[in-house]
C-alpha cells in the first residue's frame, strides 16, 4: 500500500488523452494517457523524476496500480466505442518485490472491460543498463493476452534487436525521426526501413509527434499505419474535447494529388469468411462448423474486430467426437472457452500493395495456410495459398512486360502501341516529351540512389495529374511520355506547366540545406570542367498529331520533340511543335 506521501501525491495527478488517429479515414484507434499535474502533486521536474522517487521508494509497482486503476477508469467514461487505451508501463516494475500478475485483469473486471480496451507502452529508453528486461516486459504482457506497443522506437540500445525478439503489436516510431521528416534524407530512409520490416513482422506502425502537413503526407507515403501528434490534436484532459474522427486528417487524404499506386491488391481477390468472437463458447463453434460445412477454420475477433487468431476445425474435432464433448461443450465455464484452441496467424493491411503482401506470405509460407487481410486494422478477409500463387504468377507478368523496374511505367514498346493505336483512329491528341536539365552532374555528384529517388518523384507528380484519357510511359533515364488523348491544347500546356511548376519546389528537398540555400551545386560537365548547375528543373516538348501525318515517321517526330525540349530559350521550358 502507498503511504501517506504518496497518496497525496496520487490524489493530484491526472491523465490528458491524446489522439491516435488512422492515416487514411482519421478515425480515432485509441487514446494515450499522459500523466498531468506532477509538478504541482510533488514539485517533480518532468514525469521521469516522479517514476525514479517511487523506484528508489520501492513503490513503483504500486504506484503504477494506482495510476493504472485513475487512467482506464477516466477511460471507460470517453463515450467513443471500438477503441484502446495506450498506457505507459515502466520495465522497472519488473525489480519491484511486491510485482504480481492478475491486478489489470482485477481492474478491468471491476470497471467492466476486456484486455483490449488496454495496451501497454513499453520505452525503448533507458535499456542500456538492461537490454534484455524490456524484451521480458514485452513477453510477459503478451503472454497474458494483452496488446503491446513499443515506445521510442529508434532511441534505445535494444534498437534491432528489440524489434526481432518482443513480437509487439505495434512499433511508435520516435518523434526525432518524425520531425522535419519531408527534409531529410536519412530519416526517411531509416522510417521506410522501419516500417517495411514491421509490416513484414506483422506490427502496425505509429509515427508520433506529427506537428505538419508536410510531416503528415511523408510518414503516409512511407507506409505508417497510424498517426499521433498536435497536428491531429494536443493532450485534452477534457474527455468531451476527444473526437471519434478528425476530419482534416480524412480530408487530406482524399484530397491528395500526389500519390498514385497501381500496386494495390484487388479485392475481389479476397475471401470474406465470417469470423467469430472470442467469448463465443465452445458449443457455438461445434455449430459454426456444422452450419459451415465448407470451412475447415474459422476467423477469431475481439469485439472491436481485431484479428486475435484462427481455430481450425480439426483441432476441436476430438471433442467433437468424444462420448461427452458435446455436453462438455454446452457447460459454458472458463474451461470450454474457445481461447485455448486460438493459432496465430499472418495478417497483412490491404494497403500495404500487393509486393509487400507476397513478401509477407514468402517468409511464412511454411508456416501459414495463407495470410489474413486487415482493413483500417479490423478483420477484412482471407487470401488463400492458391489465391496468393494467382497473385504472383500476375504479378511477375506484369514485370516481364515492357515495364520500367523503377518507375513501374510502360516502356517504349507501349509507347509504339499507343501511338499507332492513336493514329488508326483518325482523331487529334497530343504527345509530350520530359527531359530534365542537367541530371547528369546531380547524378555524379549525390550518386546514383538519389538520383532514382528525383525519377522516383518525377513519376509520382506525372501520376498525381493522370486523368483516364492520358497515358504516361518511361523512355529511360530522365526521359519521360505522355499523351493526351480528347484533350483541348489549353488543359495540355496549363497541366504541363504545372508539372513542371511543382517538380521544380519539391526536387529542393532532394538537395543538402547549404545547395538549397545557394539554389546550386558545383559539379563537373561532360567535359571534366567544374562550374556552377542550378536545381534541377524538366524541360517539355508538346507535339500535335493529326489524322494527316505520316505514322511512318514516328521515330523522327520523338526525335525532334526530344530536341525541341532541350532548348533552353522557350518559355517555362515548354517548346510548341
Amino acid at each position: 500500500m502507498l503511504d501517506k506521501k504518496w497518496k497525496k501525491i496520487v490524489s493530484k495527478l491526472d491523465f490528458a488523452f491524446q489522439p491516435i488517429v488512422n492515416v487514411k479515414s482519421g478515425n480515432l484507434f485509441a487514446v494515450e494517457a499522459l500523466l498531468r499535474n506532477f509538478h504541482e502533486a510533488g514539485n517533480f521536474h518532468s514525469i521521469f523524476n516522479l517514476f525514479d522517487d517511487a523506484f528508489h521508494d520501492g513503490i513503483l509497482y504500486q504506484l503504477d496500480l494506482e495510476l493504472r486503476y485513475i487512467a482506464l477508469e477516466k477511460f471507460s467514461r470517453l463515450n467513443i466505442k471500438n477503441i484502446q487505451l495506450f498506457y505507459n508501463l515502466d520495465h522497472r516494475l519488473l525489480y519491484m518485490p511486491d510485482f504480481s500478475h492478475g491486478n489489470t485483469s482485477l481492474i478491468l473486471e471491476n470497471l467492466n472491460l476486456d484486455k483490449k480496451s488496454i495496451c501497454f507502452e513499453l520505452s525503448e529508453r533507458g535499456t542500456l543498463q538492461d537490454p534484455s528486461s524490456i524484451t521480458t516486459m514485452v513477453n510477459r504482457y503478451k503472454q497474458e493476452g494483452y496488446d503491446i506497443a513499443i515506445d521510442d522506437f529508434g532511441t534505445g540500445i535494444a534498437g534491432l534487436q528489440l524489434l526481432y525478439y518482443a513480437e509487439s503489436n505495434f512499433i511508435k516510431i520516435d518523434r526525432f525521426f518524425i520531425q522535419n521528416i519531408q527534409s531529410d534524407a536519412k530519416k526517411r530512409l531509416f522510417c521506410s526501413s522501419i516500417i517495411n520490416m514491421a509490416h513484414i513482422m506483422g506490427m502496425r506502425v505509429i509515427a508520433e509527434g506529427i506537428e505538419s502537413k508536410e510531416e503528415y503526407y511523408t510518414c503516409k507515403d512511407l507506409g505508417a499505419d497510424l498517426l499521433q501528434g498536435y497536428f491531429i490534436q494536443k493532450p485534452k484532459i477534457e474527455l468531451e474535447k476527444i473526437k471519434s474522427k478528425y476530419e482534416e486528417i480524412s480530408d487530406l487524404y482524399k484530397n491528395d494529388k500526389r500519390y498514385f499506386s497501381t500496386n494495390l491488391l484487388d479485392k475481389q481477390k479476397i475471401e470474406i469468411i465470417k469470423p467469430i468472437l472470442i467469448n463465443t463458447s465452445l458449443h457455438d463453434l461445434f455449430i459454426y462448423f456444422k452450419e459451415n460445412s465448407e470451412n475447415s477454420f474459422v476467423p477469431i475477433v475481439d469485439r472491436i474486430n481485431n484479428l486475435c487468431g484462427v481455430i481450425y476445425e480439426k483441432d476441436i474435432k476430438k471433442i467433437s467426437y468424444s462420448q461427452f464433448g458435446i455436453a462438455l461443450a454446452k457447460n459454458d465455464n472458463d474451461h470450454t472457452k474457445i481461447k485455448k484452441f486460438i493459432k496465430n496467424v499472418v495478417s497483412a493491411e490491404i494497403t500495404w500493395g500487393v509486393d509487400k503482401i507476397l513478401e509477407i506470405y514468402n517468409m511464412n509460407k511454411h508456416n501459414t495456410s495463407g495470410i489474413y487481410i486487415t482493413k483500417n486494422n479490423k478483420y477484412f478477409g482471407f487470401l488463400s495459398v492458391n489465391d496468393l500463387l494467382d497473385i504472383s504468377y500476375n504479378r511477375n507478368l506484369e514485370m516481364a512486360e515492357d515495364k520500367n523496374p523503377l518507375t513501374k511505367l510502360p516502356g517504349n514498346k507501349k509507347i509504339e502501341e499507343y501511338l499507332l493505336n492513336n493514329f488508326e483512329s483518325k482523331s487529334f491528341f497530343y504527345i509530350v516529351y520530359f527531359d530534365f536539365n542537367d541530371f547528369k552532374p546531380f547524378n555524379d555528384y549525390y550518386g546514383f540512389r538519389q538520383g532514382d529517388r528525383v525519377i522516383l518523384l518525377f513519376s509520382t507528380i506525372l501520376k498525381s495529374y493522370a486523368q483516364a484519357n492520358n497515358f504516361l510511359a518511361h523512355i529511360g533515364g530522365d526521359d519521360f511520355f505522355v499523351g493526351f488523348t480528347q484533350s483541348k491544347y489549353e488543359y495540355v500546356y496549363k497541366t504541363i506547366h504545372e508539372i513542371q511548376t511543382e517538380f521544380k519546389l519539391k526536387v529542393k528537398e532532394l538537395y543538402s540545406k547549404v545547395d538549397q540555400e545557394n539554389g546550386y551545386i558545383s559539379a563537373k560537365d561532360r567535359f571534366g570542367i567544374e562550374r556552377k548547375f542550378n536545381i534541377l528543373g524538366v524541360s517539355s516538348a508538346i507535339i500535335e498529331i493529326n489524322p494527316s501525318m505520316d505514322k511512318n515517321n514516328l521515330d523522327l517526330m520523338l526525335g525532334e520533340i526530344k530536341k525541341e525540349s532541350k532548348k533552353k530559350t522557350v518559355p517555362y521550358g515548354i517548346a510548341i511543335l
